[in-house]
């Protein structure tokens, strides 16, 4: 059983390590502002403050307008120095959704609060006014979240280079596969997290094939265990290029997959303008500039689109916007969504005309 005695007092220490930086790098603060940077309540803060205070930390208060908590001018703690976590977690620095999507939230605001405490405060000021002119929004816009269970297991299991076993559901059969992986790193792309793994090595400790690494979408993941099998990381494997060699991939098999020609009126160009895959985008802009155009007036865009299964969701969402000239494959998956979705309507009215229809009682003998 863990101690709990002990935990509450690691948890208690930590703490007024936190608040201790907090008066150091921010100068005065008042008890409430502890207890919204520390997720506490403004009770608890008043009773650390005293802690402080007791244990011979020069932390004065001041009542009044304008008053609260500060340290004795010219006291600095050398209390600075980053944990493990606290490291680890510094790339994460400027991404609160991200940090607490991974669990790291609370490492995150320890080591911010530690580099701010160790800076000048000029300097540290000048820090705080940039985060207050800048936030950046991963989400999408009309789009809900992935639910993610897993992503905090997988995170950990990549931080601690343990090789995981998953249940995943993908888009080709068999749709359910179930394998294991050795997690090299998770990329966060346009609010939707992404697993990048390779199969497990066979020997204990062993570095997995790097150059055979897949993408998983972590929303897909099923079931996941994190085993106690350690790997390796390949010492040539660097995340960041891998991602961009996948993406360069997918827009290499995109542009020499299926390939449409579409008659565009000028409002569908502006939506297509803004479509949130590049190369429709790209297609879109390049019919502008040329400017060629179907016997109607129409542009003329010719876009590389991933599959028919895809293809047709984009076209039914320009509705009489876009009309597809080729290929006719395209032209009759699109027909046949038309005609369900019609006759699901004309069904539906069908059903309702004999009620609207049905003659009135007179409220008249």
């Amino acid at each position: 059983m863990p101690d709990l005695g002990r935990e509450e007092t690691h948890v208690r220490a930590s703490r007024l390590v936190a608040i201790i930086l907090l008066l150091q790098s921010r100068g005065r603060v008042t008890a409430r502002d502890i207890a919204d940077e520390l997720g506490i309540t403004v009770r608890t803060a008043y009773r650390d403050i005293v802690a402080l205070q007791t244990a011979g930390i020069p932390v004065f208060g001041e009542s009044g307008v304008g008053g609260g908590y500060r340290l004795v001018d010219g006291y600095r703690t050398r209390l600075t120095g980053l944990t493990s976590a606290e490291a680890e977690a510094l790339v994460l620095m400027g991404l609160p959704g991200a940090a607490a999507a991974l669990g790291r939230a609370q490492d995150v605001a320890a080591a911010e609060l530690k580099i701010m405490a160790s800076i000048p405060p000029e300097l540290a000021d000048v820090a705080r006014r940039s985060a207050d002119l800048f936030h950046l929004d991963t989400s999408n816009w009309y789009a809900r979240a992935d639910d993610t269970p897993h992503l905090t297991s997988v995170a950990g299991a990549a931080w601690t280079r343990r090789v995981v076993e998953m249940t995943y559901e993908r888009w080709r059969a068999p749709e359910i596969v179930t394998r294991a992986v050795a997690p090299l790193g998770l990329v966060l792309k346009n609010g939707t997290w992404y697993l990048v793994a390779a199969t497990a090595p066979d020997d204990a400790d062993g570095a997995p094939d790097s150059t055979r690494a897949g993408t998983y979408r972590v929303s897909q993941i099923r079931c996941l265990t994190v085993t106690d099998r350690l790997f390796r990381r390949p010492g040539e494997f660097a995340l960041a290029d891998h991602w961009r060699r996948s993406l360069d991939d997918f827009e290499d098999r995109r542009m020499h997959g299926l390939v449409a020609r579409l008659a565009v009126t000028d409002a569908g160009l502006n939506t297509l303008l803004r479509h949130p895959v590049g190369a429709v985008a790209q297609a879109a802009l390049r019919a502008r500039d040329h400017q060629t155009r179907h016997g109607d007036g129409r542009l003329l865009v010719a876009t590389p689109l991933e599959s028919l299964q895809h293809a047709v969701p984009v076209i039914l969402a320009l509705g009489p916007q876009v009309e597809v000239l080729h290929p006719p494959a395209l032209r009759e998956a699109v027909r046949t969504q038309l005609s369900a979705m019609t006759g699901l309507y004309e069904h539906a009215d069908a059903q309702r005309a004999p009620l609207s229809s049905s003659p009135r009682v007179s409220s008249h003998g």
